[in-house]
């Protein structure tokens, strides 16, 4: 396969596969878009920060995050707190709920890859998984570095 073909073979297969991870995470919880769920995720990881963090990370619009922070907020799965430092400043923190829901979420995001992939041999899972973290690593126009 000559490189440029190999390169609209990916493209192609990775925007099938990002379709078919927002039909997954609606359907595993519909009101927690893959928007959502990763906005959730990086909370978790992170402690908690401000919703101009979050928009920064992701290459997102400001609107667009305060939307979703919003939307959150409102479900119950998230809550302001003001910065120990600066008292000005609001941080978004996980609750209760929103970690357990991000829990059910992820674990069933994890039966359905392990499902998926449960024929593939190690060794093909170990480059599958290493090609996708090299892939990531590398910053592009869509990312910043």
């Amino acid at each position: 396969m000559h490189t440029a073909d190999a390169v609209e073979t990916i493209q192609r297969e990775m925007t099938v596969f990002a379709r078919r991870a927002r039909a997954a995470a609606g359907r595993m919880h519909p009101e927690l878009s893959l928007v959502s769920y990763t906005l959730l995720g990086h909370l978790e990881e992170s402690g908690g920060c401000r919703a101009t963090d979050l928009a920064a990370h992701y290459a997102l619009d400001k609107s667009t995050v305060s939307r979703q922070v919003g939307g959150l907020e409102r479900a119950g799965l998230i809550e302001r707190r003001p910065d120990a430092r600066d008292h000005r400043v609001q941080v978004v923190h996980l609750t209760d709920t929103g970690r357990h829901l991000l829990a059910q979420v992820t674990e069933s995001r994890r039966a359905a890859f392990r499902e998926r992939l449960a024929d593939w041999p190690t060794q093909d899972l170990n480059r599958f998984a290493d090609y996708l973290v090299r892939y990531n690593a590398r910053p592009g126009p869509d990312r910043q570095a």
